[in-house]
């Protein structure tokens, strides 16, 4: 008996869908992506798919970057390095955050996405530029006194810093929102701006910071300054020129309401490039590049020869063959010496002979007998000592002559 009313019921629902007709999707968007979601997929709206692509590729890089950073961490021997190391993991969150905060500009407005675009915007920067205020102090510390801060100090200093914006921002909207009554989609752009006053002064802050980083004594930390100073720098030409294109391009071109989101996510996406392009990517190679190796001195060099005759004796620096043939000469003077005072008066006869003899290849490697040892064995060297040769006294090192 319930069974024609049912049917009844199902007719008339497949009837009413029949006849209301289906809301129409964009060009490029499927059966998956409807509203509010459709500038994800929307061709005629190019720029959404435009900021969802470029900011895919940021995510990506980052999380690539701090994977590395991670797994390369404990072959990080230096502490000067190590120091660096948090606040760059921090900024690469602060990164991820700003291209997270892309795609909230590509769904349509509501309520609860407001709050979250206005609550994170301000944050998300704050946290990027302390991250570079921080890396601008340890940079000018370790230019003046070749030591940083640990990296922990430098990640505390700048979520203290970062703490300061979220404090602005909630204060911001708990005027607005709850005390006014105001929505949270509906606010001035000048009052957007001012609220982001604490984040242009930190910007501020780390580019002066990266310029007295530049003046320190160090050469080696110069490298990073330079980069440092140019991704600040770029920040704040970057931030001149959205905030001048939010507040007064938009309106110039009579555009105001339906270009502030484009302008916005632009800016998100284009100032995380930046920071990860000149600031995280420098830094982190300079974080994961091996320490130099201590090279052997190069004895062949002669520019350093006046160095090693101040810091070794003369006598190492004398090469072994002339060493040995000025043994020779000494040891044939101490036996003309002995000869002398055998025969009385017959050292006179053979004083012409100490004086220093023409030098022979041979000399250098065989031990020689003076005329004096000759005189002294009978006037003749036997065949069994030419057959066999002496071996050489010690020198006073106590080392052989060969």
């Amino acid at each position: 008996m319930a069974f024609p009313p049912v049917l009844l019921l199902l007719l008339l629902t497949v009837a009413h869908c029949a006849n209301s007709e289906p809301e129409p999707l964009p060009r490029g968007c499927g059966w998956g992506l409807v509203r509010p979601y459709t500038l994800l997929c929307d061709l005629d709206s190019i720029w959404g798919v435009a900021v969802e692509s470029v900011a895919a590729g940021g995510v990506l890089a980052a999380i690539l970057l701090a994977l590395v950073l991670l797994c390369r961490l404990r072959h990080i021997s230096e502490g000067e390095k190590r120091s660096g190391v948090g606040p760059i993991l921090l900024l690469l969150l602060g990164i991820l955050g700003l291209f997270g905060l892309s795609f909230a500009y590509l769904i349509e407005r509501d309520e609860s996405l407001c709050l979250l675009r206005r609550a994170l915007w301000g944050l998300l920067f704050a946290v990027c530029f302390s991250c570079l205020l921080v890396q601008g102090v340890r940079l000018r510390r370790l230019g003046r006194e070749r030591r940083s801060p640990g990296g922990c100090a430098l990640t505390g200093l700048a979520l203290g810093l970062s703490a300061v914006q979220g404090i602005i921002a909630a204060e911001w909207l708990l005027l607005t929102v709850l005390r006014e009554g105001k929505a949270a989609c509906q606010y001035l752009p000048l009052d957007f701006a001012l609220a982001c006053s604490y984040v242009l002064a930190l910007l501020l802050a780390a580019l002066t910071a990266a310029s007295l980083a530049l003046c320190g004594k160090t050469r080696q930390w110069r490298c990073s300054a330079i980069w440092l100073l140019v991704t600040c720098l770029m920040s704040l030409l970057l931030w001149v020129a959205w905030v001048g294109f939010y507040l007064y391009g938009n309106n110039w071109l009579g555009r105001s309401p339906e270009w502030d989101d484009p302008a916005l996510a632009i800016a998100l996406v284009a100032q995380g490039w930046l920071l990860l392009i000149f600031h995280a990517i420098p830094e982190s190679h300079v974080c994961l590049r091996p320490p130099p190796q201590p090279t052997a001195p190069d004895y062949f060099d002669t520019s350093q020869n006046s160095t090693r005759m101040r810091e070794t004796s003369f006598d190492d620096d004398t090469p072994l063959s002339h060493r040995q043939f000025v043994e020779n000469q000494g040891y044939g003077y101490n036996d003309e010496n002995t000869a002398g005072l055998r025969s009385g008066g017959g050292a006179g006869q053979h004083s012409s002979n100490t004086g220093a003899r023409p030098s022979a290849p041979f000399r250098s490697n065989v031990y020689q007998p003076t005329e004096m040892t000759m005189i002294l064995n009978g006037g003749a060297v036997s065949t069994s000592s030419q057959s066999q040769v002496p071996s050489a006294p010690p020198t006073y090192t106590g080392r052989q002559l060969w």
